[in-house]
């Protein structure tokens, strides 16, 4: 590649893939996540996504080349991570943080992507083309944010939940701990 517009195209084809493996794998996703706000956080950037392969689109045709992928590999990796979480067997809550977890790495890695064509596209006075990748890229972001507040909510129900479990198992030893105290005294007392 000898020009910041070959490059410009060479990673729009990337990205061009990497969002439509999402369209397929987002779906996914929603129907493992347990809870309800990190199920529509999914549906909702589903959307979004849908969206971005549109802008792509765009873009290329702004550039007059044709709307072709490049199997983008790192997609592909990052995806099977986040397939391998929702194998994992945890609980709902620690399920869903990994999930989010995994999704969040998607989300940075189009962050990066996307702030870099929108770089290359106005170095080159592609201010229209750098427009369209600047819309995508407040929508990661702003989905990644979402992802944050879920993560927060969801793991302060998780630890609620392992403090009340760890309460239950301690009670049980407190109160055969609390009788058998009661026992020797009376004992004491009956001598």
């Amino acid at each position: 590649m000898e020009s910041v517009r070959e490059m410009l195209v060479e990673q729009m084809r990337d990205l061009y893939d990497a969002e439509k493996q999402l369209v397929k794998a987002l779906p996914k996703l929603a129907k493992t996540a347990s809870n309800e706000q990190l199920k529509q956080a999914f549906e909702e950037h589903l959307e979004q996504t849908r969206g971005h392969v549109q802008r792509l689109e765009q873009a290329f045709e702004a550039l007059d080349e044709k709307p072709r992928s490049k199997s983008c590999e790192a997609m592909k990796g990052l995806i099977e991570e986040g397939k391998e979480q929702m194998e994992e067997d945890f609980s709902d809550a620690l399920k869903d943080s990994a999930i989010i977890g995994a999704a969040q790495k998607v989300e940075h890695y189009e962050i990066a992507g996307y702030g870099t064509l929108k770089s290359w596209a106005r170095s080159i006075g592609l201010d229209e083309v750098a427009q369209l990748f600047e819309e995508t890229l407040d929508e990661e972001k702003e989905a990644d944010q979402k992802l944050t507040e879920v993560a927060s909510e969801i793991l302060a129900d998780a630890e609620a939940g392992e403090q009340d479990q760890e309460q239950e198992a301690v009670a049980p030893t407190k109160r055969a701990t609390s009788k058998q105290g009661n026992g020797a005294r009376a004992r004491r007392r009956a001598s």
